[in-house]
Order: C-alpha cells, then sequence, then structure tokens
C-alpha cells in the first residue's frame, strides 16, 4: 500500500515512510489508527483516506477487499490521506 499526502494538504504532516506493507484481513479503520499514530494526530484532528484520489472507503472493508477492488495497473493500491479542509 502506497499512502500519500494529497497535494494541497496544509495541515498534516507528511509521513516519513509511504509505502506500507499490511496485513490483508486487517480492517481500513485498523489501518487508519496506524497512519493517526503515524502522523502523531491528537484525538480532535480528522483525517480522511481517499481511494486513488477519488473517493471515500467504507473503513469496514478489509485492506484485501480494497486492494482487490482498487489497485493500480503497476499492482500497488494508492490511499491519499487529507484534512477536512481539502473539501471547502
Amino acid at each position: 500500500v502506497v499512502v500519500e499526502r494529497y497535494q494541497k494538504e496544509k495541515t498534516l504532516p507528511p509521513l516519513s515512510r509511504t509505502k506500507f506493507l499490511v496485513s490483508q484481513d486487517l480492517p481500513l479503520s485498523q489501518f487508519a489508527v496506524t497512519l493517526r499514530t503515524r502522523l502523531c494526530l491528537a484525538s480532535s484532528q480528522t483525517f480522511y483516506l481517499l481511494v486513488n484520489n477519488k473517493g471515500l472507503p467504507n473503513m469496514a472493508v478489509t485492506m484485501q477487499e480494497l486492494y482487490r477492488d482498487n489497485k493500480d495497473e503497476d499492482g500497488f493500491l494508492y490511499l491519499t490521506y487529507a484534512s477536512q479542509e481539502m473539501f471547502g
């Protein structure tokens, strides 16, 4: 999984690492907790994950389901994180 910061993001810090090897049965919600920890976010800070820079995924799906339905031609799953400001 490749996790990138939204190009116009100003609030959230960049990740020190962008490629992650993730267990296929891990729920996306748990992966989001891992990202939140790596970003050192306070509980009051919100961030969103986008799949292929297009849409918000269901947080209940497993990483395997997300990968199966959204993997790129190069074989990677791309997730983008952004704060609320990206919506307006």
